[in-house]
């Protein structure tokens, strides 16, 4: 009996181990996946800044606080066209407002009909 209760500690101890040792490894993961991210997303401010003026860069900043989704789609877009050369100069605040004019007369609005009886 004295036996059966040793193994069963072993056990329990083993176990704890391997519990503690994966929660270690998943907490490294998270910081290895956060960190990507946030080099990911330095690489994208980088570019941001280096084809946009500063007031470009405010707006879409100010955008970015109100709608994340509409910011990050507009991000993508103008990372696109700068990596496709398709950008010659500076993005300025005008142009910003074109591009954003744009994506909302593109952007489909749903309508919604009741029909009564």
């Amino acid at each position: 009996m004295v036996d059966d209760d040793r193994e069963l500690e072993e056990l329990r101890k083993k176990r704890a181990s391997q519990l503690q040792n994966d929660q270690i490894e998943q907490q490294q993961l998270a910081q290895q996946q956060e960190e990507q991210r946030r080099q990911i997303e330095n690489q994208r401010q980088i570019i941001l800044k280096g084809i946009m003026t500063d007031e470009a860069r405010e707006r879409l900043g100010r955008i970015k606080l109100a709608k994340p989704d509409y910011a990050t789609s507009l991000e993508n877009q103008l990372i696109q066209l700068a990596s496709t050369r398709r950008i010659s100069e500076k993005i300025t605040d005008d142009q910003l407002k074109s591009l954003l004019q744009q994506m909302t007369k593109s952007k489909r609005e749903s309508k919604i009909t009741f029909k009564r009886r």
